[in-house]
């Protein structure tokens, strides 16, 4: 019989263990809230922007949108890669107390962000039409969805630099000043939307092509505002002004980011690729199917948001953790990822579930439309609670510089398992339009499987040997 003292003791451990493991709780959900915050804020943009053309100006409008947006994160795929790329050193030099450095991986990564991003505006304003026409858009809406493109091809260099410098102010940990400019994006974005869209005030009516020269001038004036604001504040990673102070491109750096950096990227191209492949296995099905693929491809990122959020806090704090060399830090960063994206994932795909017709509603008007997106957003939801847990695992072996396999298990997953099967399904037997949805849970659930078998069976022990010695 175990004394009562001993029992006492032992749970006493079990407590201070459990407190101990959950001490990040706090940083992380006060990291995390901003954060979700800002998504939601750029959702309510992109809500917004559907309801007004869905509803005023027609579901071919709302169709030639969807069509485009796919070819659109192909091009932007490149920012995402450098910003995942950056945000892991910026955390690792962060969390090493390397200011010098901090502000050399700033200027690094602005400078080749610019030059990239005039070369991808450059290719999409010319050839955004074959494009177009290369994934089947349906005839009645390209050209419209032609010159929409072309708009938003010229926001792509400051879209760009935007979006890159505030992924680095995160990865400083500062997630609420990013925010508070997504909230001045936002409310300008609402603003001029209807303005330019209807010609209210005088201003020239430009329907369609209003919602994509309010999102241009809003970026625009946001960015602006965002480096003088950094400048006044004194930021530590505010734009050096003296050319003495500033280094342009090192080399070192510029090796590091694009070696972080270009996996990643390849990742989100190859991603944006297989949307573009199941575009044009859904158009073959009219414009009331791309219209259905398009607003449930808006509520499915809404629902991913999340789990980007909770994965893209995992990868800072881990990022942080491996350059502090702390290895139980970097598990409770693990744990409470995992716990966070069961929570709040599983929580608004429930309720969207719940909820998903009068959603619907918001966005299309005809009934047919509705039934069509419903089946298909019933058919995928419940797997994206897969896909955040996939997130969390990439995104902690990222943090330490591993990008290569999770990427190619990530390309795997897309290219051998959802875009086959997608076709098949769709092509093969008599599910039609609703065996393309099958191809998303069928990869999420091979995707998660492989990664955790690397996650347990290699880096685990490899890399977690190099941190601690």
């Amino acid at each position: 019989m175990i004394p009562t003292e001993d029992l006492k003791t032992e749970e006493m451990k079990s407590l201070v263990k459990a407190k101990k493991g959950l001490t990040l709780l706090r940083p992380m959900v006060l990291f995390l809230i901003p954060l979700l915050l800002s998504n939601i804020l750029q959702s309510i943009g992109q809500v917004f922007g559907m309801f007004v053309v869905g509803h005023w100006l027609g579901e071919d409008s709302l169709a030639a949108l969807s069509a485009f947006f796919p070819l659109f994160f192909l091009l932007i795929s490149f920012a995402i890669g450098i910003g995942s790329g950056s945000s892991i050193l910026i955390g690792q030099a962060y969390g090493a107390k390397l200011e010098d450095r901090l502000k050399m991986i700033v200027s690094t990564t602005l400078s080749f962000t610019l030059l990239l991003s005039i070369g991808i505006a450059i290719i999409g304003i010319i050839y955004c039409e074959d494009l177009l026409r290369l994934i089947g858009t349906p005839v009645n809406i390209l050209d419209v969805s032609v010159r929409y493109a072309r708009i938003l091809f010229w926001s792509i260099p400051v879209l760009f630099l935007y979006s890159v410098y505030t992924t680095l102010m995160r990865g400083t940990g500062d997630s609420k000043t990013p925010f508070y400019f997504l909230i001045l994006s936002t409310i300008l974005n609402v603003v001029l939307l209807p303005i330019l869209v209807f010609g209210w005030f005088g201003v020239a009516k430009l329907g369609i092509y209003g919602a994509a020269y309010s999102s241009l001038v809003s970026t625009i004036l946001t960015f602006i505002t965002l480096l003088i604001y950094l400048h006044k504040v004194k930021h530590p990673l505010r734009l050096e002004t003296k050319i003495s102070k500033l280094t342009w491109f090192d080399g070192e750096i510029l090796k590091m980011l694009l070696k972080l950096g270009i996996p990643t990227s390849i990742n989100m191209i190859f991603l944006s690729l297989s949307e573009i492949a199941v575009i044009s296995f859904v158009n073959k099905y009219g414009s009331e199917a791309t219209a259905s693929y398009g607003v449930v491809n808006q509520l499915l990122s809404y629902v991913q948001m999340p789990a980007l959020c909770i994965s893209i806090t995992v990868s800072i704090f881990a990022a942080q953790s491996i350059g502090a060399k702390q290895y139980e830090r970097l598990n409770q960063v693990i744990r409470i990822g995992i716990l966070l994206n069961y929570v709040i994932v599983g929580g608004i795909i429930v309720l969207t579930y719940v909820f998903s017709k009068p959603i619907l509603t918001l966005f299309l008007t005809s009934q047919n439309t509705i039934t069509i997106a419903n089946s298909l957003l019933m058919i995928t939801l419940w797997s994206y609670l897969l896909l955040g847990h996939t997130f969390i695992l990439s995104s902690t072996m990222r943090a330490s510089g591993t990008v290569l396999l999770p990427t190619i298990i990530s390309i795997l997953s897309i290219w051998c398992i959802e875009v086959p099967v997608a076709y098949i399904l769709s092509h093969s037997t008599s599910l039609g339009l609703k065996g393309i949805w099958l191809g998303y849970p069928a990869a999420f659930l091979i995707g998660l499987g492989l990664q955790y078998l690397y996650y347990r069976l290699s880096w685990k022990t490899k890399r977690i040997e190099r941190l601690v010695s």
